[in-house]
């Protein structure tokens, strides 16, 4: 019998040395992110996932951002190589716990992915070509997923961390998409949902199932969303966010193969 699985990782308290690329630094405060990140799982665990957190080391100040250390498909999980050498003592534990549930490929030197660029929709792979993620990288993860029978397709990422700050899947054949961060004919025929115009930010979302999880720091998209016909749960996640995460950073969502 399979359940959902929500991997995530505590707040360390190093968070507030989070690396940063398109944000300025500003001040976090630690007990509320945490606050805020078990509201998160809360949510998650309303949607129907089961929370398996990790700790997180003192020194680990992205590890709470769980999803840039592996991307998981139905078949095999790849763990990756992150593309700030900090991140790469966040990668054994969590290794650790997929090698329960998967078979497991690697990214090697010098290639380099963060899974915030990988975005998946149906058996095509999009692969976002980052500051994090780079070209071997992506070469790599082609061998792994084409073996499966899965496409991939690099797609350039400008003004932003990663692919999923700028698109992320809200069903089968639906984006979520700011259009001034990636190219939307680089996604082929999938309808696009364009985030509010006051709100940049706002294409980050969690789905799982037919269910949708999202800051409410973006009300405009949101509405638009709801008008569209999406179930929409929100969380505050304001303090995670000046570590310049986002919704999908903070958990890794696959169904267990239990045997």
């Amino acid at each position: 019998m399979s359940e959902l699985i929500a991997l995530t990782r505590e707040v360390s308290p190093a968070v507030v040395r989070s690396e940063l690329t398109h944000i300025p630094r500003v001040a976090i405060d630690v007990a509320v992110a945490r606050a805020q990140h078990a509201e998160y799982e809360r949510a998650l665990a309303s949607l129907g996932c089961s929370v398996r957190r990790l700790p997180a080391g003192p020194e680990m100040a992205d590890a709470v951002f769980v999803e840039d250390t592996a991307v998981v498909f139905d078949e095999i999980a790849i763990i990756t190589r992150p593309g700030a050498e900090s991140r790469r003592a966040e990668i054994a534990d969590v290794e650790e716990t997929l090698k329960r549930h998967r078979l497991l490929g690697h990214i090697e030197a010098p290639g380099t992915i963060d899974g915030g660029d990988v975005l998946l929709s149906g058996r095509a792979v999009f692969v976002g070509a980052s500051s994090r993620t780079n070209r071997a990288g992506i070469e790599q993860l082609r061998r792994l997923v084409e073996y499966f029978g899965y496409s991939l397709q690099a797609v350039d990422v400008r003004g932003c961390l990663h692919l999923k700050s700028a698109v992320t899947v809200l069903n089968d054949g639906t984006l979520l998409m700011n259009r001034e961060w990636v190219r939307p004919d680089a996604f082929g025929a999938l309808d696009i949902v364009d985030v509010h115009a006051d709100e940049p930010r706002g294409a980050n979302i969690v789905r799982v199932d037919d269910q949708l999880l999202y800051s409410a720091a973006f009300p405009r998209t949101w509405e638009r969303l709801e008008h569209r016909g999406h179930r929409v749960v929100c969380v505050d996640i304001s303090e995670i966010a000046k570590a310049e995460g986002a919704m999908t950073c903070c958990s890794l969502i696959f169904e267990s193969q239990k045997t």
